[in-house]
Protein backbone atom coordinates (compact mmCIF):
# COMPACT_ATOMS: atom_id res chain seq x y z
CA UNK A 1 0.00 0.00 0.00
CA UNK A 2 1.43 3.36 -0.54
CA UNK A 3 1.52 6.01 2.72
CA UNK A 4 3.72 8.97 3.74
CA UNK A 5 4.61 9.37 7.61
CA UNK A 6 7.31 11.79 8.70
CA UNK A 7 8.74 12.91 12.64
CA UNK A 8 10.73 15.35 13.68
CA UNK A 9 13.68 15.32 17.06
CA UNK A 10 15.65 18.51 18.36
CA UNK A 11 18.52 17.19 20.75
CA UNK A 12 20.91 19.67 22.43
CA UNK A 13 24.61 18.85 22.33
CA UNK A 14 26.46 21.06 24.83
CA UNK A 15 30.26 21.68 23.60
CA UNK A 16 32.66 22.00 26.51
CA UNK A 17 32.29 23.73 28.82
CA UNK A 18 30.42 26.73 26.99
CA UNK A 19 26.82 26.93 25.16
CA UNK A 20 25.32 24.41 23.58
CA UNK A 21 23.87 24.47 19.77
CA UNK A 22 20.39 22.63 18.88
CA UNK A 23 20.30 19.68 16.37
CA UNK A 24 17.22 18.25 14.95
CA UNK A 25 16.54 14.72 13.38
CA UNK A 26 13.99 14.59 10.48
CA UNK A 27 13.04 10.99 9.34
CA UNK A 28 10.70 10.15 6.34
CA UNK A 29 8.91 7.00 5.21
CA UNK A 30 7.67 6.34 2.17
CA UNK A 31 5.89 3.34 1.05
CA UNK A 32 4.03 2.60 -2.38
CA UNK A 33 2.54 -0.51 -3.81
CA UNK A 34 4.67 -4.07 -4.02
CA UNK A 35 4.01 -8.05 -4.17
CA UNK A 36 7.03 -8.06 -1.15
CA UNK A 37 8.85 -5.62 1.41
CA UNK A 38 11.28 -4.17 0.08
CA UNK A 39 13.42 -1.65 2.54
CA UNK A 40 15.42 1.42 1.38
CA UNK A 41 17.65 4.03 3.57
CA UNK A 42 18.99 6.99 2.94
CA UNK A 43 20.85 8.07 5.89
CA UNK A 44 23.76 9.98 6.92
CA UNK A 45 26.60 9.37 8.28
CA UNK A 46 26.22 9.82 11.70
CA UNK A 47 22.88 6.97 11.70
CA UNK A 48 24.35 4.55 9.82
CA UNK A 49 24.98 2.32 12.73
CA UNK A 50 21.02 2.79 13.24
CA UNK A 51 20.19 1.07 10.03
CA UNK A 52 20.11 -2.80 11.85
CA UNK A 53 17.57 -1.49 14.17
CA UNK A 54 15.55 0.54 11.67
CA UNK A 55 15.55 -2.67 9.64
CA UNK A 56 14.26 -4.83 12.12
CA UNK A 57 11.94 -2.32 13.27
CA UNK A 58 10.28 -1.95 9.40
CA UNK A 59 10.33 -5.90 9.20
CA UNK A 60 8.60 -6.74 12.23
CA UNK A 61 5.50 -3.98 11.70
CA UNK A 62 5.52 -3.89 7.83
CA UNK A 63 4.54 -7.14 5.56
CA UNK A 64 4.32 -5.61 1.56
CA UNK A 65 6.09 -2.28 -0.14
CA UNK A 66 8.25 -1.16 -1.28
CA UNK A 67 9.66 1.34 1.94
CA UNK A 68 12.26 4.82 1.34
CA UNK A 69 13.22 5.37 4.95
CA UNK A 70 15.27 8.62 4.73
CA UNK A 71 16.95 10.80 7.56
CA UNK A 72 18.63 14.07 8.00
CA UNK A 73 20.38 15.62 10.25
CA UNK A 74 19.75 19.96 10.76
CA UNK A 75 21.29 22.30 12.69
CA UNK A 76 19.72 25.73 13.76
CA UNK A 77 21.19 28.34 11.46
CA UNK A 78 21.19 30.96 14.82
CA UNK A 79 23.60 28.47 16.55
CA UNK A 80 25.53 27.17 13.65
CA UNK A 81 29.28 28.20 15.13
CA UNK A 82 30.48 26.84 18.66
CA UNK A 83 31.72 28.71 21.01
CA UNK A 84 34.98 27.56 22.22
CA UNK A 85 35.02 27.68 25.81
CA UNK A 86 38.71 29.16 27.27
CA UNK A 87 40.16 26.03 28.06
CA UNK A 88 39.39 24.60 25.00
CA UNK A 89 41.37 27.65 22.91
CA UNK A 90 44.03 27.56 25.27
CA UNK A 91 44.78 23.87 24.47
CA UNK A 92 44.71 24.44 20.67
CA UNK A 93 47.37 26.98 21.43
CA UNK A 94 49.66 25.11 23.43
CA UNK A 95 49.07 21.95 20.86
CA UNK A 96 50.03 24.48 18.24
CA UNK A 97 52.77 25.29 19.70
CA UNK A 98 54.28 21.75 20.35
CA UNK A 99 53.51 21.42 16.88
CA UNK A 100 55.47 24.56 15.49
CA UNK A 101 58.15 23.95 17.68
CA UNK A 102 59.32 20.60 15.73
CA UNK A 103 58.24 21.84 12.49
CA UNK A 104 58.72 25.73 12.32
CA UNK A 105 57.23 26.21 8.82
CA UNK A 106 53.85 24.55 9.94
CA UNK A 107 51.18 27.67 9.73
CA UNK A 108 49.09 28.50 12.26
CA UNK A 109 45.64 27.51 13.11
CA UNK A 110 43.08 29.70 11.58
CA UNK A 111 39.30 31.03 13.32
CA UNK A 112 37.97 28.58 10.78
CA UNK A 113 40.33 25.87 11.18
CA UNK A 114 39.61 26.04 15.35
CA UNK A 115 35.75 26.79 14.79
CA UNK A 116 35.57 23.49 12.73
CA UNK A 117 37.66 21.18 15.46
CA UNK A 118 35.30 22.74 18.35
CA UNK A 119 32.24 21.44 15.98
CA UNK A 120 33.57 18.03 15.75
CA UNK A 121 33.62 17.73 19.40
CA UNK A 122 30.00 18.86 19.18
CA UNK A 123 28.63 16.55 16.92
CA UNK A 124 29.87 13.53 18.74
CA UNK A 125 27.88 14.58 21.39
CA UNK A 126 24.63 13.33 20.37
CA UNK A 127 24.11 9.57 21.13
CA UNK A 128 21.42 8.42 18.25
CA UNK A 129 20.84 5.04 19.29
CA UNK A 130 18.03 5.82 22.06
CA UNK A 131 16.04 8.85 19.34
CA UNK A 132 16.58 7.25 15.89
CA UNK A 133 15.11 3.62 16.91
CA UNK A 134 12.19 5.58 18.79
CA UNK A 135 11.95 8.59 15.74
CA UNK A 136 11.30 5.72 13.65
CA UNK A 137 8.63 3.70 16.03
CA UNK A 138 6.81 7.54 15.49
CA UNK A 139 6.70 7.12 12.20
CA UNK A 140 5.94 3.60 11.44
CA UNK A 141 2.92 4.18 13.60
CA UNK A 142 1.80 7.16 11.24
CA UNK A 143 2.67 5.03 8.27
CA UNK A 144 0.24 2.37 8.93
CA UNK A 145 -2.58 4.36 10.13
CA UNK A 146 -2.42 6.07 6.62
CA UNK A 147 -2.31 2.64 4.64
CA UNK A 148 -5.16 1.58 7.08
CA UNK A 149 -6.95 4.56 5.94
CA UNK A 150 -6.29 3.98 2.63
CA UNK A 151 -7.04 -0.24 3.46
CA UNK A 152 -10.35 1.17 3.94
CA UNK A 153 -11.09 2.97 0.68
CA UNK A 154 -9.89 0.03 -1.55
CA UNK A 155 -11.94 -2.10 0.75
CA UNK A 156 -14.92 -0.29 0.17
CA UNK A 157 -14.28 -0.12 -3.62
CA UNK A 158 -14.08 -4.14 -3.89
CA UNK A 159 -17.09 -4.53 -2.17
CA UNK A 160 -18.60 -1.92 -4.90
CA UNK A 161 -16.74 -4.11 -7.83
CA UNK A 162 -18.28 -7.18 -6.04
CA UNK A 163 -22.04 -6.00 -5.94
CA UNK A 164 -21.26 -5.24 -9.79
CA UNK A 165 -20.26 -8.64 -10.49
CA UNK A 166 -23.41 -10.31 -8.60
CA UNK A 167 -25.60 -8.19 -10.88
CA UNK A 168 -24.09 -9.17 -13.88
CA UNK A 169 -24.29 -12.89 -12.77
CA UNK A 170 -27.65 -12.58 -12.21
CA UNK A 171 -28.13 -10.87 -15.72
CA UNK A 172 -26.17 -14.10 -17.17
CA UNK A 173 -28.52 -16.60 -15.63
CA UNK A 174 -32.06 -15.96 -16.70
CA UNK A 175 -30.48 -15.92 -20.65
CA UNK A 176 -29.17 -19.85 -20.87
CA UNK A 177 -33.26 -21.05 -20.89
CA UNK A 178 -34.38 -18.14 -23.63
CA UNK A 179 -31.43 -18.83 -25.65
CA UNK A 180 -32.44 -23.11 -25.38
CA UNK A 181 -35.71 -22.84 -25.96
CA UNK A 182 -35.27 -20.28 -28.85
CA UNK A 183 -32.82 -22.86 -30.32
CA UNK A 184 -35.69 -26.07 -29.73
CA UNK A 185 -37.87 -23.75 -31.91
CA UNK A 186 -35.31 -23.13 -34.59
CA UNK A 187 -34.43 -27.12 -34.88
CA UNK A 188 -38.41 -27.80 -34.49
CA UNK A 189 -38.54 -25.60 -37.79
CA UNK A 190 -35.66 -26.77 -39.62
CA UNK A 191 -36.50 -30.37 -38.94
CA UNK A 192 -40.08 -29.76 -40.17
CA UNK A 193 -38.71 -28.18 -43.17
CA UNK A 194 -36.45 -31.29 -44.29
CA UNK A 195 -39.60 -33.56 -43.60
CA UNK A 196 -41.31 -31.52 -46.12
CA UNK A 197 -37.99 -32.51 -48.64
CA UNK A 198 -38.36 -36.34 -47.51
CA UNK A 199 -42.41 -36.35 -48.70
CA UNK A 200 -43.44 -38.15 -45.67
CA UNK A 201 -39.73 -40.61 -44.68
CA UNK A 202 -39.19 -39.00 -41.83
CA UNK A 203 -42.41 -39.03 -39.13
CA UNK A 204 -43.41 -36.27 -37.27
CA UNK A 205 -42.17 -38.13 -33.54
CA UNK A 206 -39.15 -39.06 -35.06
CA UNK A 207 -38.65 -35.26 -36.06
CA UNK A 208 -39.46 -34.22 -32.69
CA UNK A 209 -36.97 -36.81 -31.00
CA UNK A 210 -33.92 -35.38 -33.28
CA UNK A 211 -34.84 -31.84 -32.38
CA UNK A 212 -35.20 -32.35 -28.82
CA UNK A 213 -32.28 -33.94 -28.68
CA UNK A 214 -30.29 -31.03 -30.51
CA UNK A 215 -31.53 -28.63 -28.14
CA UNK A 216 -30.61 -30.91 -25.16
CA UNK A 217 -27.10 -31.25 -26.67
CA UNK A 218 -27.08 -27.19 -27.25
CA UNK A 219 -28.20 -26.70 -24.04
CA UNK A 220 -26.01 -28.88 -22.20
CA UNK A 221 -22.49 -26.96 -24.08
CA UNK A 222 -24.22 -23.28 -23.47
CA UNK A 223 -24.89 -23.79 -19.79
CA UNK A 224 -23.24 -21.68 -17.60
CA UNK A 225 -25.20 -22.16 -14.61
CA UNK A 226 -21.63 -23.81 -12.90
CA UNK A 227 -19.84 -20.89 -13.93
CA UNK A 228 -21.88 -18.49 -12.00
CA UNK A 229 -22.82 -20.67 -8.71
CA UNK A 230 -18.71 -20.67 -8.88
CA UNK A 231 -18.33 -16.89 -9.29
CA UNK A 232 -20.46 -16.28 -6.42
CA UNK A 233 -19.26 -18.61 -4.30
CA UNK A 234 -16.19 -16.67 -5.05
CA UNK A 235 -17.68 -13.10 -4.22
CA UNK A 236 -19.49 -14.56 -1.50
CA UNK A 237 -15.34 -15.35 -0.16
CA UNK A 238 -14.02 -12.17 -1.18
CA UNK A 239 -16.61 -10.03 0.63
CA UNK A 240 -16.12 -12.30 3.94
CA UNK A 241 -12.30 -11.58 3.94
CA UNK A 242 -12.32 -8.02 3.25
CA UNK A 243 -15.04 -7.62 6.18
CA UNK A 244 -12.53 -9.79 8.27
CA UNK A 245 -9.41 -7.75 7.44
CA UNK A 246 -5.68 -8.50 8.22
CA UNK A 247 -3.28 -9.80 6.18
CA UNK A 248 -5.74 -10.93 2.98
CA UNK A 249 -3.44 -9.64 -0.31
CA UNK A 250 -2.31 -13.53 -0.86
CA UNK A 251 -5.99 -14.81 -0.58
CA UNK A 252 -7.43 -12.43 -2.22
CA UNK A 253 -5.08 -12.44 -4.97
CA UNK A 254 -5.89 -16.36 -5.93
CA UNK A 255 -9.70 -15.62 -5.79
CA UNK A 256 -9.40 -12.75 -8.24
CA UNK A 257 -7.38 -15.68 -10.30
CA UNK A 258 -10.44 -17.93 -9.88
CA UNK A 259 -12.84 -15.44 -10.75
CA UNK A 260 -11.12 -14.29 -14.09
CA UNK A 261 -10.88 -17.77 -14.99
CA UNK A 262 -14.57 -18.56 -14.54
CA UNK A 263 -15.39 -15.08 -16.38
CA UNK A 264 -13.58 -16.62 -19.01
CA UNK A 265 -15.32 -19.36 -19.09
CA UNK A 266 -18.69 -17.98 -19.00
CA UNK A 267 -17.51 -16.22 -22.39
CA UNK A 268 -16.21 -19.27 -24.32
CA UNK A 269 -19.68 -20.46 -23.68
CA UNK A 270 -21.46 -17.97 -25.34
CA UNK A 271 -24.21 -18.41 -27.76
CA UNK A 272 -25.21 -14.51 -28.15
CA UNK A 273 -23.74 -11.00 -27.75
CA UNK A 274 -25.73 -10.28 -24.34
CA UNK A 275 -23.82 -12.84 -23.06
CA UNK A 276 -20.24 -11.98 -24.28
CA UNK A 277 -21.21 -8.41 -23.07
CA UNK A 278 -21.70 -9.71 -19.77
CA UNK A 279 -18.30 -11.73 -20.17
CA UNK A 280 -16.40 -8.78 -21.06
CA UNK A 281 -17.86 -6.43 -18.45
CA UNK A 282 -17.12 -9.06 -15.93
CA UNK A 283 -13.33 -9.45 -16.97
CA UNK A 284 -12.90 -5.53 -16.54
CA UNK A 285 -14.22 -5.33 -13.79
CA UNK A 286 -12.17 -8.36 -11.85
CA UNK A 287 -9.43 -6.68 -13.79
CA UNK A 288 -9.83 -3.56 -11.19
CA UNK A 289 -10.06 -5.48 -8.86
CA UNK A 290 -6.55 -7.40 -9.16
CA UNK A 291 -4.97 -4.27 -9.74
CA UNK A 292 -5.78 -2.81 -6.30
CA UNK A 293 -5.96 -6.07 -4.80
CA UNK A 294 -1.72 -6.29 -5.52
CA UNK A 295 -1.70 -3.46 -3.15
CA UNK A 296 -3.29 -5.12 -0.28
CA UNK A 297 -1.12 -7.00 2.72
Amino acid sequence: MTGYASAQHGSSAEAGEASSRNVRLGLEIRSVNSRFLDLTFRLPDELRAQEPALRTLLTARLKRGKVEVRAAIDQDASASLPQPSPALLQRMVSLQDQVQAWLPDAKGLSVADALRLCGQGQSSAVDWSEIAPALAEQAVGELIAAREREGKRLAQMLLDRTKQLRTLAGQAGPLVPQLVEQQRQRFLERWQEAMGLTEGQVTPEAAQDRALSEATAFAIRIDVAEEITRLSSHLDEVDRLIKKGGEIGKRLDFLIQEMHREANTLGSKSAALELTRISVDMKVLIEQMREQVQNIE
